[in-house]
Formats: structure tokens, sequence, C-alpha cells
């Protein structure tokens, strides 16, 4: 179900990026990425350590990703890069480059693909 939702997300941030004329839209497009990023841990963490990260706090998470899978250190850090983008994605009052936001679809796009493989293990 997360995984699911994981690459829901991640299709609309791909499709609002490509929107040309609309100075917001990379901002759209890298909040959505963070949310699928989310979704996409807690399909790993899920999968592999029967449990997801509860709280507030998002940077835990991540700490739960690094012991899921032997490769978690690598999802941990693109995982908190996705987050670190979360407050000026979802809040923020400054606009958000559209290379900031391919990055953060990449980012999300990695962890995506990630938990469909633990998925189909």
């Amino acid at each position: 179900m997360r995984l699911r939702a994981g690459e829901a997300y991640l299709e609309v941030a791909e499709l609002v990026l490509e929107e040309p004329d609309r100075f917001e839209m990379p901002g759209v497009s890298a909040g959505l990425a963070v949310l699928a990023g989310i979704a996409a841990s807690d399909a790993i963490c899920a999968c592999r350590l029967n449990q997801i990260h509860r709280g507030e706090d998002h940077r835990a998470a991540a700490a739960l990703l690094e012991q899921a899978t032997p490769d978690g250190k690598k999802l941990a850090v693109t995982f908190v890069r996705l987050i670190d983008l979360k407050d000026e994605a979802h809040y923020g009052v400054l606009t958000i480059p559209p290379q900031r936001a391919r990055s953060a679809v990449k980012s999300a796009q990695l962890l995506v693909d990630r938990a469909r493989q633990e998925l189909e293990r």
C-alpha cells in the first residue's frame, strides 16, 4: 500500500516538473518527491523490519531505514537529502529551482525502485 502511494506521488511529481510555464511547479514537484520518499522508506522498513517510523521527526526514520537493508546507509543518505527539502518544499516562501526539484525526483525514484525490489523479494 505504501509503495503504491510512493509510486503515485512520484508519477505526479514527474508530470508536474514538466509543466514549463508555472514558477511554483518545481516546489510542488519537490514536495511530492519528498512524500514519495517517505512512503518508499516506510515500505522498505515494513517489509524488512516489520515496523515503520511513527512520529514528527522524519530524520529519525533515516536511522530505521539504515538498519533495514545491507545498503541501508546509502538509502538513509538519500532519504535525508529529501527530508532536508521537506519544510522548504511544503511550507517555504521561496521557490525551489527546477534543478533542485529534478534532483529530489531522482532521489525519490531511487527509494521507490528500491522499495519495489524489496517487495518483490
